[in-house]
């Protein structure tokens, strides 16, 4: 009903839904790539960072900061920033994340585009457009709620696919 509503879906997700969710954001497509790629290479040592060092991050965000920034009521880390140092340092702070998550953006498309192409056998760019045009319409539409079981389908995927 309003960009509140649409960012954190009216904060009624369940804590399953809301943590697979979490999960596959930060290890989506691009991890399940990379991460095993890196292990193949070089062993553990190669996926301390990506994966590990990413689930120790979450867990000390959520141990340390989660509640203060729930109380807080904010969407964004440019919130905070914006709260404690003013619009500028928010606009400053929110336009480095952004482009930082140009590269982000793009690992993820890549790679869904490349499990799309194996799976149909169309081109790479192709796959990569028509994935991007999904992931786009289903979250102009549903918003995070729709991002929300999407990703919680998906880390069903990522972990049954891991078993098997």
């Amino acid at each position: 009903s309003n960009t509140a509503d649409f960012i954190n879906t009216g904060r009624n997700l369940h804590p399953a839904i809301n943590s697979a969710a979490l999960f596959a954001l930060w290890f989506g497509s691009e991890t399940i790539f990379g991460a095993s790629a890196e292990f193949a290479e070089k062993g553990f040592l190669g996926v301390i960072e990506d994966p590990f060092g990413g689930v120790l991050c979450l867990l000390l965000v959520g141990l340390v900061y989660a509640r203060k920034l729930y109380r807080l009521n904010v969407y964004t880390i440019g919130d905070v920033f914006r709260k404690n140092y003013g619009k500028n340092t928010e606009l400053l702070s929110s336009s480095l994340m952004v482009l930082s998550f140009f590269g982000y953006a793009a690992a993820q498309m890549v790679a869904l585009g490349l499990i799309v192409q194996t799976l149909t056998g169309l081109s790479l760019p192709l796959t990569i457009s028509l994935s991007a045009t999904a992931v786009i319409l289903y979250t102009f539409t549903g918003g995070m709620w729709a991002v929300s079981l999407t990703d919680f389908l998906q880390s069903i995927l990522i972990v049954t696919g891991l078993i098997v």
